[in-house]
């Protein structure tokens, strides 16, 4: 992913108004971030634990969205599944969110999926994060391969989000 400017980030999102999403806490460290090993930015809000971001670069185009899941700090002892990168942690992944875009969202309308509460997904595929034994299946992918999985069921949860329907 290449880098992305707080201006751009903030322009990206489709689900929020213009004025949350000129509100939201951007990350203080984009120019730190691992943008190479990155298939999209996600964070957590300091200010609000329950909320996170994530912006993702679709048809060229930076897509960002809001969404609510637990808070950092609230785990549950049993082992999910992140259904983005398949990776499993105990008590590390959360049903987040996100209103859907347009009219469906300011209806109520949203959408869920199970994720990493850090959002970390691409450093987990990659080997560049370790989650400890067992958080990763035994699978025959190749890395790539697990990566295109990953951003393939990114893109399948954006559409949903901004699917009209």
């Amino acid at each position: 992913m290449e880098p992305l400017t707080e201006k751009e980030i903030r322009a990206a999102f489709v689900n929020c108004t213009k004025g949350e999403a000129k509100r939201l806490a951007v990350p203080r460290d984009l120019a730190d971030r691992p943008w190479e090993d990155l298939d999209y930015l996600g964070w957590r809000d300091p200010q609000a634990p329950d909320r996170a971001y994530l912006v993702t670069v679709l048809d060229g185009r930076p897509t960002g969205l809001a969404l609510r899941g637990a808070a950092a700090g609230y785990r549950q002892a049993r082992r999910g599944m992140c259904s983005m990168c398949l990776t499993t942690h105990s008590g590390g992944v959360s049903l987040m969110v996100a209103p859907k875009a347009g009219r469906a969202g300011q209806q109520g309308n949203s959408v869920g999926a199970y994720m990493c509460d850090d959002l970390a997904c691409s450093l987990y595929v990659r080997g560049k994060r370790a989650v400890g034994a067992g958080a990763r299946l035994h699978e025959t992918l190749t890395p790539d391969e697990k990566i295109r999985r990953t951003v393939t069921n990114l893109a399948a949860f954006v559409a949903k989000v901004t699917d009209a329907g």
